[in-house]
Protein backbone atom coordinates (compact mmCIF):
# COMPACT_ATOMS: atom_id res chain seq x y z
CA UNK A 1 0.00 0.00 0.00
CA UNK A 2 0.80 3.91 -0.06
CA UNK A 3 3.28 4.73 2.45
CA UNK A 4 1.62 7.36 3.78
CA UNK A 5 -1.87 5.10 3.98
CA UNK A 6 0.40 2.36 5.85
CA UNK A 7 1.12 5.05 8.57
CA UNK A 8 -2.16 5.81 8.44
CA UNK A 9 -3.50 2.63 9.59
CA UNK A 10 -0.96 2.13 12.39
CA UNK A 11 2.11 0.81 11.06
CA UNK A 12 5.65 2.21 12.41
CA UNK A 13 7.86 4.12 10.68
CA UNK A 14 11.48 3.81 12.46
CA UNK A 15 13.51 7.15 12.44
CA UNK A 16 16.79 6.34 10.13
CA UNK A 17 14.71 4.10 7.70
CA UNK A 18 14.34 4.82 3.91
CA UNK A 19 10.81 3.59 2.92
CA UNK A 20 9.31 3.86 -0.81
CA UNK A 21 6.34 5.13 -2.01
CA UNK A 22 4.99 1.89 -2.43
CA UNK A 23 5.90 0.04 1.20
CA UNK A 24 4.87 -3.68 2.68
CA UNK A 25 3.10 -3.90 5.51
CA UNK A 26 3.15 -6.63 8.21
CA UNK A 27 0.25 -7.76 10.87
CA UNK A 28 2.01 -9.90 13.31
CA UNK A 29 -0.28 -10.32 16.29
CA UNK A 30 -1.39 -7.25 17.84
CA UNK A 31 1.67 -5.45 16.21
CA UNK A 32 1.29 -3.10 12.44
CA UNK A 33 4.86 -3.07 11.24
CA UNK A 34 6.39 -1.80 7.88
CA UNK A 35 8.99 -4.33 6.50
CA UNK A 36 12.08 -3.30 4.81
CA UNK A 37 12.06 -6.26 2.50
CA UNK A 38 11.61 -10.58 2.48
CA UNK A 39 13.50 -12.01 5.27
CA UNK A 40 11.38 -15.10 6.01
CA UNK A 41 7.93 -16.56 4.56
CA UNK A 42 6.56 -16.96 7.88
CA UNK A 43 7.36 -16.16 11.19
CA UNK A 44 7.63 -19.61 12.28
CA UNK A 45 11.12 -19.83 9.89
CA UNK A 46 12.65 -17.91 12.72
CA UNK A 47 12.56 -20.17 15.28
CA UNK A 48 13.93 -19.71 18.86
CA UNK A 49 14.08 -15.81 19.43
CA UNK A 50 16.12 -14.96 22.55
CA UNK A 51 16.74 -11.30 23.95
CA UNK A 52 20.68 -11.40 25.22
CA UNK A 53 20.54 -7.78 26.40
CA UNK A 54 18.82 -4.50 26.88
CA UNK A 55 19.75 -1.28 28.42
CA UNK A 56 19.09 2.70 28.07
CA UNK A 57 20.97 4.22 24.85
CA UNK A 58 19.49 7.54 25.53
CA UNK A 59 16.79 9.50 27.43
CA UNK A 60 13.67 7.49 27.07
CA UNK A 61 15.68 5.32 24.69
CA UNK A 62 15.80 1.17 25.20
CA UNK A 63 17.86 -0.70 23.20
CA UNK A 64 17.08 -4.27 22.83
CA UNK A 65 19.21 -6.94 21.39
CA UNK A 66 18.40 -10.51 20.61
CA UNK A 67 19.47 -13.03 18.81
CA UNK A 68 17.09 -15.86 16.48
CA UNK A 69 17.58 -19.15 14.78
CA UNK A 70 21.12 -21.23 14.99
CA UNK A 71 22.42 -18.53 16.68
CA UNK A 72 19.72 -18.57 19.67
CA UNK A 73 20.01 -22.56 19.87
CA UNK A 74 24.28 -22.06 20.02
CA UNK A 75 23.50 -19.56 22.71
CA UNK A 76 20.91 -21.43 24.71
CA UNK A 77 23.75 -24.57 24.79
CA UNK A 78 26.83 -22.76 25.59
CA UNK A 79 24.49 -21.53 28.57
CA UNK A 80 23.25 -25.19 29.22
CA UNK A 81 26.95 -25.99 29.55
CA UNK A 82 28.33 -23.29 31.45
CA UNK A 83 24.99 -23.92 34.00
CA UNK A 84 26.19 -27.59 34.19
CA UNK A 85 29.61 -27.03 34.71
CA UNK A 86 29.06 -24.38 37.99
CA UNK A 87 26.96 -27.16 39.61
CA UNK A 88 29.51 -30.02 39.21
CA UNK A 89 31.69 -27.27 40.98
CA UNK A 90 29.04 -27.14 43.66
CA UNK A 91 28.67 -30.51 43.80
CA UNK A 92 24.42 -30.12 43.06
CA UNK A 93 22.01 -30.74 40.27
CA UNK A 94 21.43 -27.91 37.70
CA UNK A 95 18.26 -27.35 39.60
CA UNK A 96 19.62 -27.21 42.74
CA UNK A 97 21.94 -24.60 41.58
CA UNK A 98 20.18 -21.20 42.76
CA UNK A 99 19.79 -22.49 46.24
CA UNK A 100 23.46 -24.23 46.54
CA UNK A 101 25.40 -20.60 45.28
CA UNK A 102 22.97 -19.22 48.18
CA UNK A 103 24.14 -21.63 50.54
CA UNK A 104 27.91 -20.50 49.60
CA UNK A 105 27.18 -17.15 50.34
CA UNK A 106 25.74 -17.64 53.55
CA UNK A 107 28.60 -19.61 54.39
CA UNK A 108 31.44 -17.25 53.24
CA UNK A 109 29.59 -14.12 55.29
CA UNK A 110 29.71 -16.20 57.88
CA UNK A 111 33.45 -16.80 58.07
CA UNK A 112 34.35 -13.13 56.99
CA UNK A 113 32.59 -12.49 60.31
CA UNK A 114 34.34 -14.71 61.83
CA UNK A 115 37.56 -13.66 60.44
CA UNK A 116 37.03 -9.95 61.44
CA UNK A 117 36.46 -11.27 65.14
CA UNK A 118 39.42 -13.00 65.21
CA UNK A 119 41.53 -10.46 63.22
CA UNK A 120 39.72 -7.69 66.13
CA UNK A 121 40.84 -10.33 68.83
CA UNK A 122 44.38 -10.63 67.55
CA UNK A 123 44.68 -6.53 66.95
CA UNK A 124 43.33 -5.97 70.07
CA UNK A 125 45.43 -8.30 72.23
CA UNK A 126 48.77 -6.84 70.10
CA UNK A 127 47.05 -3.22 71.25
CA UNK A 128 47.62 -4.16 74.97
CA UNK A 129 51.18 -5.05 74.40
CA UNK A 130 51.80 -1.82 72.87
CA UNK A 131 50.71 0.37 75.64
CA UNK A 132 54.20 -0.82 77.21
CA UNK A 133 56.05 0.76 74.18
CA UNK A 134 54.69 4.22 75.16
CA UNK A 135 57.35 6.91 75.97
CA UNK A 136 56.57 10.28 78.63
CA UNK A 137 56.97 13.23 76.60
CA UNK A 138 56.53 16.38 78.97
CA UNK A 139 53.83 14.74 81.14
CA UNK A 140 52.06 12.96 78.87
CA UNK A 141 52.83 9.11 77.38
CA UNK A 142 53.51 9.10 73.90
CA UNK A 143 52.85 6.15 71.18
CA UNK A 144 53.20 5.82 67.61
CA UNK A 145 52.93 2.19 66.03
CA UNK A 146 51.80 -0.05 63.60
CA UNK A 147 48.82 -2.39 64.13
CA UNK A 148 49.38 -5.61 61.38
CA UNK A 149 46.07 -6.82 60.32
CA UNK A 150 43.61 -4.00 61.79
CA UNK A 151 40.97 -2.20 59.81
CA UNK A 152 39.54 0.87 60.61
CA UNK A 153 37.06 -0.81 63.56
CA UNK A 154 39.62 -2.46 65.44
CA UNK A 155 42.30 0.80 64.69
CA UNK A 156 39.10 2.84 66.63
CA UNK A 157 38.61 0.20 69.34
CA UNK A 158 42.36 -0.48 69.95
CA UNK A 159 43.00 3.34 70.50
CA UNK A 160 40.23 3.76 72.74
CA UNK A 161 41.35 0.49 74.91
CA UNK A 162 45.26 2.18 75.06
CA UNK A 163 43.86 5.73 76.14
CA UNK A 164 41.79 4.38 78.69
CA UNK A 165 45.23 2.57 80.04
CA UNK A 166 47.73 5.02 79.67
CA UNK A 167 45.39 8.30 81.21
CA UNK A 168 47.31 10.75 79.57
CA UNK A 169 48.46 10.01 76.16
CA UNK A 170 48.99 11.27 72.48
CA UNK A 171 49.03 8.11 70.35
CA UNK A 172 48.66 7.39 66.71
CA UNK A 173 48.23 3.97 65.19
CA UNK A 174 48.67 2.74 61.69
CA UNK A 175 47.51 -0.27 59.38
CA UNK A 176 49.11 -0.94 56.18
CA UNK A 177 46.83 -2.93 53.40
CA UNK A 178 49.05 -3.35 50.08
CA UNK A 179 50.07 -0.03 48.99
CA UNK A 180 47.21 1.74 51.20
CA UNK A 181 47.88 3.44 54.65
CA UNK A 182 45.17 3.80 57.29
CA UNK A 183 45.82 6.23 59.91
CA UNK A 184 44.07 7.21 63.41
CA UNK A 185 45.11 9.40 66.25
CA UNK A 186 44.17 9.80 69.58
CA UNK A 187 44.50 12.29 72.09
CA UNK A 188 43.33 12.10 75.86
CA UNK A 189 40.75 15.07 77.35
CA UNK A 190 43.48 16.34 79.43
CA UNK A 191 46.32 16.44 77.10
CA UNK A 192 44.16 18.07 74.14
CA UNK A 193 46.03 21.71 75.24
CA UNK A 194 49.56 20.54 74.14
CA UNK A 195 48.59 18.53 71.28
CA UNK A 196 45.39 18.06 69.03
CA UNK A 197 44.58 14.82 67.20
CA UNK A 198 44.07 16.62 63.74
CA UNK A 199 47.11 17.95 63.76
CA UNK A 200 48.61 15.01 64.63
CA UNK A 201 47.66 12.79 62.57
CA UNK A 202 48.56 15.08 59.49
CA UNK A 203 51.87 15.18 60.82
CA UNK A 204 52.07 11.62 59.91
CA UNK A 205 50.09 11.48 57.14
CA UNK A 206 51.79 14.28 55.15
CA UNK A 207 54.76 12.33 55.24
CA UNK A 208 53.09 9.21 53.68
CA UNK A 209 51.44 10.58 50.87
CA UNK A 210 48.31 11.49 52.35
CA UNK A 211 46.10 13.83 54.73
CA UNK A 212 42.93 13.43 57.15
CA UNK A 213 41.25 15.68 59.82
CA UNK A 214 39.45 15.57 62.63
CA UNK A 215 38.12 16.34 66.44
CA UNK A 216 40.85 17.43 69.19
CA UNK A 217 40.67 13.77 70.24
CA UNK A 218 40.24 11.95 67.75
CA UNK A 219 41.33 12.22 64.29
CA UNK A 220 41.84 9.66 60.85
CA UNK A 221 43.65 9.85 58.04
CA UNK A 222 44.96 7.85 54.77
CA UNK A 223 48.16 7.63 52.82
CA UNK A 224 49.83 5.76 49.09
CA UNK A 225 53.57 5.65 50.59
CA UNK A 226 53.85 2.86 52.97
CA UNK A 227 57.54 2.62 52.61
CA UNK A 228 57.86 5.96 54.82
CA UNK A 229 55.31 4.59 57.37
CA UNK A 230 58.32 3.51 59.66
CA UNK A 231 60.23 7.23 59.68
CA UNK A 232 56.62 9.11 60.03
CA UNK A 233 56.08 6.77 63.16
CA UNK A 234 59.56 7.35 64.74
CA UNK A 235 59.20 11.33 64.60
CA UNK A 236 55.66 11.74 66.67
CA UNK A 237 57.61 11.81 70.04
CA UNK A 238 59.73 14.45 68.67
CA UNK A 239 56.79 16.46 66.86
CA UNK A 240 54.90 16.27 70.53
CA UNK A 241 57.89 17.50 72.75
CA UNK A 242 58.11 20.35 69.90
CA UNK A 243 54.37 21.01 71.38
CA UNK A 244 55.27 21.96 74.58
Amino acid sequence: MPFDDAVRSGAMALFGEKYGDEVRVLDIGSSRELCGGTHVSRTGDIGLFKVVAEGGVAAGVRRIEAITGENAVAWVQALDARTKEAASMLKAAPGELVARIGQALDHARALEKELARLKSKLASSHGEDLAEQAVEVDGIKVLAATLDGADAKTLRETMDRLKDRLKSAAIVLAAVDGAKVSLIAGVTPNATSKVKAGELVNFVAQQVGGKGGGRPEMAQAGGSEPARLPAALAGVPDWVRARG
